[in-house]
């Protein structure tokens, strides 16, 4: 079983950036894809973004697309969320995800339960 402890939220203003980690524990991390959530208040959990086990393959929401980059360190069981030109509407609770194999996907459904959050508030 993988814990995952997300962290480097905080409040940001609009255009700014943030960098966001996912400590993973558990041996499985490595053989398997991750993905960032976010759900915002009175809003369904949303993908963010997802890459595969090597990394070489990611998938993006086209909210984020050309503006966020999800990458790993393998070594350091991590994964990491870099998020530029931050909008008002980017204002949630970020979580990572394992996926249910070693590719990445962009269905949400590929993803089991997040980890512990970290909010992000973006102010304009």
């Amino acid at each position: 079983q993988v814990q995952l402890v997300a962290s480097g939220g905080g409040l940001v203003q609009a255009g700014g950036s943030l960098t966001l980690s996912c400590a993973a524990s558990g041996r499985t991390y490595l053989g398997i894809a991750m993905a960032w959530f976010r759900q915002a208040p009175g809003k369904e959990r949303e993908f963010v973004a997802g890459l595969s086990r090597s990394g070489s393959v990611t998938y993006y929401a086209d909210s984020v697309k050309g503006r966020f980059t999800i990458s790993r360190d393998n070594a350091k069981n991590a994964v990491y969320l870099q998020m530029n030109s931050l909008k008002p509407e980017d204002t949630a609770v970020y979580c990572c995800a394992t996926g249910r194999g070693p590719g990445a996907s962009n269905v949400p459904g590929y993803y089991d339960t997040c980890g512990q959050g970290t909010q992000v508030t973006v102010s304009s």
